[in-house]
């Protein structure tokens, strides 16, 4: 509940230094009051059902109009077989828009002087002031979670069943593969006006819920396996009831750390609408805020209590894995009822499951460094340098797949996309994207310089040297701008290939955060061991 006062605490203050500081409101709320008629919203399909016409190249088949009545949406969602290549949003450009103008005169023609005329003003000060608040509390609940791992470690089952590490980035990974992209959906239906009544809204949510609780019991059951797999390879061996451990706390943390954050996140979604805030701003980072937090805590709690339960009682377990799998086809039937998450029930585990491996292996490097003496304290910077990284590559996705949604049709791209991928392409220019992939890797230095002394003051450890903060401060960097680079090149692609990018991306980059950052700490520790710098340490 706490947690809970604290987020909303935090949008108020937002909105209130907005509107007080005459700041642009990012309003890309666009409302209509023929919320019943005719001509609601102009739609574009793609997919199976209106991909560009074989006999005419870069046409869209005209599609019956779906506004009428919430009745007819379904009506048509159910006759109309959704495929891989549709988005879970549909696309929507709004009435009198711009694009709808150039559409009519050629659908191919979507250049990026379109967007810019339509899409809402939202000066350099509103991104910073919106986007700063939910960051430093994510960045706090990340640095919450490197205290708690490096409490934890010390643990009887950690100690005793060391696969667990592996587990830790994997599950830590269901904020980017579920909860960020649940944010990151949402927010897309609030800006594009899939979430105006009532009936459009709660649908959309308890569908999307409960794709996620199924989501993430089966991730969750995938991850231990993995971690079994992969334990198994390390030390040859691996004993039944330690992997019945493994199962039972992955599922049953992936499951309820699953439902609280996607309540918060939906709270947090309908709040931002409320107030005025672009959630594409404040969603994604505030998803992740104590998503690391409260996975790691029911992890640990969870883990620590089956482990005292093997002796005596070794069927707890089962039972436990068993009981939350059997509730896996009550989540398939609901979120069937909705034609949007019916989708990805079928479609949607290709970037969730690849995301989950990714993190995997991830996993596997922190378990087999854990222990090693040279890289004495990482630990508890891991999660602050993988979770910082994806939140604000989460972030960019999120503004580029909106912005996407607002401008171009199905498959196709703005002009300046077209061409091949170079870095400048992300970081120079004056457009929105280009400003906050700028504004978000300024973010990394105070951002990363604010954590790194919390943790020193809450760890009572030795101040960080000068050697120390550059090493890391030069890794922060390296895979920010890195994420930035591929979140640039791949949403656009995405697109181009028909697959939403706000189911695509966000588990992709998120992961690659967890397996980049990782990596990169290994990469700085080994480094400062060479030039025999101190790494600061608990007393």
């Amino acid at each position: 509940m706490a947690c809970i006062l604290v987020i909303y605490l935090c949008l108020y203050v937002t909105g209130v230094l907005n509107y007080t500081l005459s700041l642009p409101l990012p309003h890309l709320l666009h409302s209509n009051n023929d919320s019943v008629g005719a001509g609601k919203h102009n739609r574009h399909h793609y997919g199976s059902c209106t991909a560009p016409d074989a006999q005419h190249p870069g046409g869209h088949q005209q599609l019956p109009n779906r506004a009428q009545s919430p009745s007819n949406s379904n009506t048509f969602n159910e006759l109309c077989p959704y495929t891989e290549t549709d988005p879970l949003l549909p696309n929507v450009h709004m009435p009198g828009s711009k694009v709808n103008e150039v559409m009519e005169k050629d659908p191919e023609d979507c250049s990026a002087q379109d967007g810019v005329r339509e899409m809402p003003s939202e000066s350099v000060r509103s991104m910073v002031l919106q986007i700063l608040v939910p960051f430093l509390l994510a960045g706090l609940g990340t640095v919450s979670a490197g205290m708690l791992l490096d409490i934890v470690q010390h643990w009887e089952v950690f100690q005793r069943v060391t696969e667990i590490f592996i587990l830790v980035p994997a599950l830590l990974g269901l904020k980017g593969n579920l909860e960020m992209t649940l944010a990151s959906r949402l927010s897309t239906a609030v800006n594009v006006g899939e979430m105006e009544t009532a009936r459009e809204k709660w649908s959309l949510i308890i569908g999307n819920l409960a794709l996620k609780q199924m989501q993430a019991t089966v991730l969750g059951l995938l991850a231990a396996l993995a971690a079994v797999f992969l334990g198994w390879v390390l030390e040859g061996y691996m004993l039944l009831n330690h992997a019945a451990l493994l199962c039972s706390a992955s599922v049953t943390t992936a499951f309820l750390a699953s439902l609280l954050q996607g309540i918060i996140m939906v709270g947090v979604i309908i709040g931002s609408k409320r107030i005025g805030i672009n959630p594409d701003n404040v969603a994604t980072p505030i998803a992740a805020s104590f998503g690391d937090l409260i996975t790691l805590a029911i992890l640990a709690c969870l883990s620590q209590g089956l482990y005292e339960c093997i002796e005596l009682y070794p069927y707890v377990s089962y039972l436990v894995c068993l009981f939350f799998l059997g509730l896996t086809p009550l989540w398939v039937v609901v979120s069937s009822r909705n034609p949007a998450s019916r989708i990805l029930l079928y479609t949607g585990w290709e970037p969730i499951i690849t995301a989950m491996v990714i993190s995997s292996i991830g996993g596997l490097i922190l378990d087999t460094t854990v222990s090693d003496p040279n890289m004495v304290g990482m630990i508890v910077y891991t999660p602050v340098m993988n979770g910082i990284g994806g939140n604000l590559a989460a972030i960019q996705s999120s503004r580029i797949a909106t912005d996407l949604y607002h401008h171009c049709p199905p498959r196709q791209v703005p002009e300046d996309r077209r061409s091949c991928y170079n870095p400048c392409r992300t970081f120079c220019g004056s457009g929105a994207n280009h400003r906050s992939s700028q504004v978000l890797l300024l973010l990394v230095v105070p951002g990363h310089l604010i954590f790194l002394y919390t943790i020193h003051l809450m760890k009572g450890s030795t101040s960080p040297t000068p050697v120390f903060i550059t090493f890391f401060l030069a890794v922060a960097l390296l895979q920010v701008f890195t994420l930035l680079c591929i979140a640039d090149w791949m949403i656009p692609c995405l697109w181009r290939m028909g697959k939403d990018p706000d189911s695509y991306s966000i588990p992709y980059l998120t992961a690659l955060a967890d397996l980049l950052g990782t990596a990169l700490l290994v990469l700085a520790f080994f480094m400062l061991w060479l030039v025999g710098e101190q790494v600061p340490t608990g007393d």
